[in-house]
C-alpha cells in the first residue's frame, strides 16, 4: 500500500471497508450492494483509464475474490432453522 492514493484509489478503499464492517456484522444485504457499488466503481475507473493498469489489475482481482466470498451470501438464502 502506498503512502499517496489517487482519489480513485481511495474511493475503490472506502468502499472496501464499508463492506469489510458489514461483513463483520453479518449485515449480508449490505455487503451485497456494496459489491455491487465497487463493481460499478470499477467498470467506470476502467472505462474512463483513471487508474494505470496494475492498480486496476489489484483492485479487480479483490472484487472477484468477494465475489466468491459473497456467493449465496444473503439472507433470502437463509433457511430458518424451525423446518
Amino acid at each position: 500500500m502506498g503512502l499517496f492514493k489517487s482519489s480513485a484509489e481511495r474511493e475503490l478503499e472506502s468502499i472496501i471497508r464499508r463492506m469489510e464492517m458489514n461483513l463483520s456484522n453479518n449485515y449480508k444485504d449490505n455487503a451485497q450492494s456494496d459489491l455491487k457499488e465497487l463493481d460499478e466503481a470499477l467498470e467506470e475507473l476502467k472505462n474512463t483509464g483513471k487508474l494505470k493498469p496494475a492498480i486496476l489489475d489489484k483492485y479487480e482481482s479483490l472484487a472477484e475474490d468477494y465475489r466468491q466470498r459473497l456467493k449465496g451470501y444473503s439472507h433470502k438464502d437463509q433457511k430458518p432453522y424451525w423446518h
